[in-house]
């Protein structure tokens, strides 16, 4: 007989308490490979693929698309052949331990014919609700004829699922898009324009017809991305008593410097990786502002790496990933870690470990063509440096009025971990580089 086995949602992120169900990847009597993605779901961190570490026959699934399913709340149930079934985790609240890939093989006479061309099957299953699935009915087809040989599938130049639940939702056929991303990637605004050109007549006809009435309030839920960052903030305003220190420095040197580097052979560096690089310098200096304190308050936890976050804007929104080990790495290898993810933030790509354990943030606000800004650090991290645009304005340089290439930088920082005088001290080091970027050699 078969054994029902129930798979839970595991953790999929520190501090993540459950995700949304953006779409179903299996149907009940559906059946499934040990290992196989069964669902996609959209954390506060990334849109990711659950695979289920049972093979054998879905008879239930838990959750609508769009519905938020808790951690170690059920997700689905598998009915496996007794005896060949892996042991899940103890509760399956965690994330499942490692399994074998193969196949779960049924019993003879469970009901599974296998197919050749490897499409996936059904057997009859009663679909189950929320409550206890029910019972397995097994149905074994005597004969069937042939079935013809699939058609070739269409690939649609689409990375993001985001993207995808999109053009579901607004019924827009993805095959019938011209990307305007690289390669012809459909991108989210693509999507968009298909369905504001689909809607265009029928508003603009209704406009003619009839006076559009005064319009009203409308709630717009807080969930997913947008209920974490609202969270995280409200923490870190409540819980870090933060303060804000800002300079403006003469950039002048920086940009020579980046327009010399990019005149030779190689990857192109670009201000972000610079600014990186002096940061990464200026922690080694002050290693007391690359540190977070203890959830209890009790001590100060300092860091021995500098896993750098920093601001990228996304399909989702504004996300924070992070380089790991960003003190080890050289000014070209930040350079391709920071684009690497900056496109996969771009395309909605980001897994949930490239979105966590930053030390540190650097906040490049200038990218919006603003000069200064006082932002809530990045719980539970201790400081962030905030750089503005960097444009030309007159500067007083070597005793006389010139035009120089200008920004504002910005420091904010936990006031428990040091005092005034040493974020001072830190925030005029990476002024002095920025302005001075040949005193990097007296620290490498």
């Amino acid at each position: 007989m078969p054994v029902v086995r129930e798979f839970r949602l595991p953790d999929l992120g520190e501090g993540l308490t459950g995700a949304e169900v953006v779409r179903w990847m299996v149907e009940v009597g559906e059946v499934i490979a040990v290992d196989q993605p069964v669902v996609e779901v959209e954390t506060a961190k990334a849109v990711v693929e659950v695979p289920c570490p049972y093979g054998g026959v879905v008879t239930a699934r838990y959750g609508a698309e769009g519905e938020e399913i808790a951690v170690g709340a059920p997700l689905v149930t598998v009915a496996v052949a007794s005896g060949g079934a892996p042991e899940g985790p103890s509760g399956a609240s965690g994330a499942p331990a490692a399994l074998s890939a193969e196949v779960e093989r049924p019993l003879v006479g469970y009901g599974v014919v296998e197919s050749k061309g490897g499409r996936r099957r059904r057997v009859g299953v009663a679909a189950a609700g929320p409550a206890a699935p029910a019972p397995v009915a097994v149905a074994v087809a005597q004969a069937q004829a042939p079935a013809p040989a699939p058609a070739a599938p269409v690939v649609v130049p689409v990375i993001s699922p985001l993207v995808r639940r999109l053009a579901r939702e607004q019924g827009v056929d993805l095959t019938a898009l011209a990307g305007s991303g690289p390669d012809g990637l459909i991108m989210r605004a693509d999507v968009e324009r298909a369905v504001a050109a689909k809607v265009a007549g029928p508003v603009a006809a209704a406009a003619v017809a009839a006076p559009v009435p005064a319009g009203q309030d409308a709630v717009v839920p807080l969930r997913g991305l947008r209920k974490a960052v609202a969270e995280k903030l409200t923490r870190s305003h409540r819980e870090i008593p933060a303060a804000t220190c800002w300079v403006d420095a003469d950039a002048t040197e920086l940009m020579a410097l980046r327009r010399q580097l990019n005149a030779t052979p190689g990857p192109k560096v670009s201000v972000l990786a610079l600014l990186a690089r002096i940061c990464t310098v200026a922690l080694a200096r002050f290693p007391e502002l690359n540190s977070s304190v203890t959830e209890d308050g009790s001590g100060i936890v300092r860091h021995s790496a500098v896993h750098l976050g920093f601001a990228a804007q996304g399909e989702r929104g504004l996300v924070v990933p992070v380089v790991r080990d960003a003190q080890a790495r050289s000014t070209e290898q930040l350079g391709e870690e920071l684009g690497r993810l900056t496109e996969a933030a771009r395309t909605g790509s980001l897994t949930p470990a490239e979105l966590t354990g930053g030390t540190f943030t650097l906040n490049n606000y200038g990218v919006f063509g603003v000069d200064g800004s006082t932002p809530i650090l990045n719980h539970p991290e201790a400081a962030m440096l905030g750089v503005g645009r960097i444009v030309a304005k007159p500067w007083v340089h070597g005793g006389e009025l010139a035009v120089r290439e200008v920004t504002q930088l910005s420091f904010t920082f936990d006031h428990r971990v040091c005092d005034g005088g040493t974020a001072g001290g830190f925030l005029r080091f990476v002024a002095d580089c920025v302005e001075q970027p040949g005193m990097l050699l007296r620290q490498l």
